[in-house]
C-alpha cells in the first residue's frame, strides 16, 4: 500500500488448514480487483504453524469414540488468539465466526452487518469438527453456509467474504444496483433480460420495453412477489408479515 493510500475499509482474516484455497479463490474478479485496490485486505493464518510436536499435529480422535478426527482445542485457541492479538485491539479484531453446519444459517442481512465490522476473523474447520471448547474460550460465533455438509469451511469463507465485499464502497459500479437484489427488500430479484428482443421464439416482456418507468417498477415488484411465494414460502411468510404491519 502506498503512503498515499488509504487504510483498508474491511479486513478479512482466515484460518485455515488450506489458507491457499482461500487465497486463490479471492483474487479475481470485483473481490480480486478491491483487493488490488485496498479497498479490503485479506490475511490468511496457516492453523498447521501452531502445532504442538514436530510431525505438525492438528487433530486427535474424539473422545467418547466415534468416527474421524476433531482439530484440537490447545492448536486452534493458539492460532486463533495470535490472530486477534496481532490486530492490537479487541474491538477492531471485529467479529469471530466459526464455519459449521451447527451455526445460524448466514442472510443478506448478517452479510449487511459483517461488511460493517472493521474486521472479520473467520475459522475454518476440518474433519469431525473443532473441539467444543474452543468456541467459548475464542468467542466464536457459529455460523452456517446452508443445511448441507462441506469438507471444510474454506468455499464458506470464500463465499462470505465475497458477499461483504461486494457491498463495500467503491467496489461495484453502480451500487444502485445493490438494492434491488434477491433479498434486500425481503423478496428475491426479478426476472432480468437482454438483447435480443426475441430469441428462439421467446419475446422479452412487452412492458419492459415500453419506456413507462412507472409500469417497469410495478411489473418489476410484481414478478419478485410472485417468485418469492413461489421458490421461497418463508421468505414470503416473513415480508407479508412485514409489509402487513404485523411483523
Amino acid at each position: 500500500m502506498s503512503q498515499t493510500q488509504a487504510p483498508p475499509r474491511w479486513r478479512a482474516t482466515v484460518l485455515s488448514l488450506f489458507p491457499e484455497m482461500v487465497r486463490d479463490a479471492l483474487c479475481h474478479s470485483l473481490a480480486g480487483r478491491a483487493l488490488e485496490a485496498g479497498i479490503w485486505a485479506l490475511e490468511t493464518v496457516d492453523i498447521r504453524a501452531f502445532a504442538r510436536d514436530k510431525h505438525g499435529s492438528v487433530d486427535d480422535a474424539p473422545f467418547g469414540g466415534g468416527p474421524g478426527m476433531v482439530l484440537r482445542a490447545d492448536v486452534v485457541a493458539a492460532a486463533v488468539e495470535a490472530a486477534v492479538e496481532a490486530t492490537h485491539s479487541g474491538a477492531e479484531a471485529g467479529r469471530r465466526i466459526l464455519f459449521t453446519p451447527r451455526g445460524r444459517p448466514l442472510d443478506q442481512a448478517r452479510v449487511r452487518a459483517l461488511a460493517k465490522e472493521p474486521r472479520v476473523t473467520m475459522l475454518c474447520g476440518r474433519y469431525e469438527g473443532v473441539d467444543e471448547r474452543v468456541v467459548a474460550a475464542c468467542g466464536l460465533d457459529e455460523v452456517s453456509l446452508g443445511d448441507f455438509v462441506l469438507s471444510g469451511g474454506e468455499p464458506a469463507a470464500i463465499a462470505l467474504i465475497d458477499a461483504c465485499v461486494r457491498l463495500l464502497p467503491g467496489v461495484v459500479g453502480d451500487p444502485g444496483g445493490l438494492a434491488e437484489e434477491s433479498f434486500e427488500q425481503g423478496l428475491l430479484e426479478y426476472p432480468q433480460y437482454s438483447r435480443p428482443a426475441e430469441w428462439r421464439g421467446l419475446r422479452v416482456p412487452e412492458v419492459l420495453l415500453s419506456g413507462d418507468h412507472a409500469r417497469i417498477r410495478a411489473w418489476r415488484r410484481g414478478e419478485a412477489e410472485r417468485a418469492t411465494r413461489e421458490r421461497r414460502p418463508d421468505l414470503w411468510a416473513r415480508y407479508s408479515l412485514a409489509r402487513d404491519g404485523k411483523a
